[in-house]
């Protein structure tokens, strides 16, 4: 995506897998290629099965189903692992998980109860010996949360976008950010009750190979209706900076308690990006339990992508110690030092003309009163 404005918000509860081959160079020996799901719905809580089928079985092996994203550190990324005859779970999934075994060669994975968290890419991986070969599913869940399309009524997407210190945008803020780069596939609420997506580069799945534009669905029903949201931020009356980690999510709310502040929200860390140049490569918690990091200066390390944006790790378990925290805090008209980065301090300062000026160990942004911006709230892509 373009501009990297955009935001997570779900939807109709269902589940979706897609199949991928991880490589169509080596043909399968082992296992049979799965088939392609086009999609399969589930409640949220309900159950689902991520297939994996031997074609034959070798005299020794074992079978590894691993959850690949989002990656978590020593063997809790270890789902399950069986030799046919016996089976043991791991991780945190592993209490939810268990083996289909509707035949001898059936090594589908059963997860129950699922959540949020669940979705990702799974690998089914055969080990026999020195040979290994494998499939790997993605799990997507579309639910009442923070990981899906359309989940909001006219009101809901008001209430959503204040939430995260934003409003519903007009169509002519979200056609400026249009021109600045804004490409996305997901239709969303405007503050007139219209409909509309952003599309910089035409593609068979948003809309056809029609020319690049605003695509419009025009009015809709504000009640029964349920789209993702395009929100309004401006400069914030107060200054966000990072915590450093690794914290879970409850750490990270104490950290900033205990420098006077509150984790940030999603549009307080949008503005400090866009009106301060804010510039950090290092995960952060954020209110809503996502975990995002401020990319002005785009580079290999820090995400890969070539474009400035706000980049996200979606919302992962709470409880995972990964990551830091970017916390926001308002400032009167002194100066302050909040103690706050790990290598160092972090000095900010406000005057009385609504300028404002944050530093760190090694830069300081100038930010003078300036218009808004647009972000949005919705899927990732």
């Amino acid at each position: 995506m373009t501009g990297e404005y955009a935001e997570l918000y779900p939807s109709n509860e269902s589940v979706q897998f897609t199949v991928l081959i991880p490589s169509a160079t080596k043909k399968l020996k082992y296992l049979l290629e799965p088939p392609v799901y086009a999609e399969v719905t589930s409640p949220r809580g309900g159950n689902a099965t991520l297939p994996c089928v031997l074609r034959f079985k070798p005299s020794h092996y074992k079978v590894k189903w691993t959850k690949l994203e989002p990656l978590r550190r020593g063997s809790e990324n270890i789902v399950m692992i069986t030799n046919g005859s016996a089976h043991k779970p791991y991780g945190l999934l592993g209490p939810r998980a268990s083996l289909r075994k509707a035949h001898a060669m059936d090594a589908s994975l059963r997860l129950s109860n699922l959540e949020l968290e669940d979705d990702g890419r799974y690998r089914c991986e055969l080990i026999n010996g020195i040979e290994d070969e494998s499939v790997i599913i993605t799990l997507g869940i579309e639910g009442k949360s923070k990981n899906c399309r359309y989940k909001f009524t006219y009101q809901e997407a008001k209430e959503a976008c204040a939430e995260q210190d934003g409003t519903l945008a007009t169509f002519k803020q979200l056609y400026r950010a249009w021109t600045e780069g804004l490409d996305w596939c997901n239709a969303g609420w405007l503050i007139d009750g219209t409909v509309h997506y952003p599309i910089l580069h035409p593609r068979a799945e948003c809309g056809g190979e029609l020319l690049p534009g605003i695509r419009s669905y025009g009015p809709r029903d504000r009640i029964r209706d349920h789209f993702d949201a395009f929100c309004f931020t401006s400069r914030t009356t107060g200054f966000v900076f990072f915590v450093g980690g690794p914290l879970t999510f409850g750490e990270a709310v104490q950290a900033c308690r205990g420098e006077g502040a509150e984790l940030a929200l999603v549009g307080q860390l949008y503005s400090a990006w866009h009106f301060l140049s804010y510039d950090r490569c290092n995960g952060g918690w954020l209110k809503d339990g996502s975990v995002r990091f401020p990319i002005t200066t785009p580079r290999e390390r820090c995400g890969s992508i070539p474009e400035a944006g706000v980049r996200t790790f979606g919302y992962p378990n709470k409880t995972l110690r990964l990551y830091g925290a970017y916390c926001f805090i308002t400032q009167g008209l002194q100066i302050q030092v909040v103690k706050s980065l790990g290598t160092g301090s972090s000095t900010m300062a406000k005057d009385t003309s609504s300028a404002a000026l944050f530093c760190n160990t090694t830069l300081c942004y100038y930010r003078k009163p300036q218009r808004l911006n647009a972000f949005f709230h919705g899927t990732h892509q």
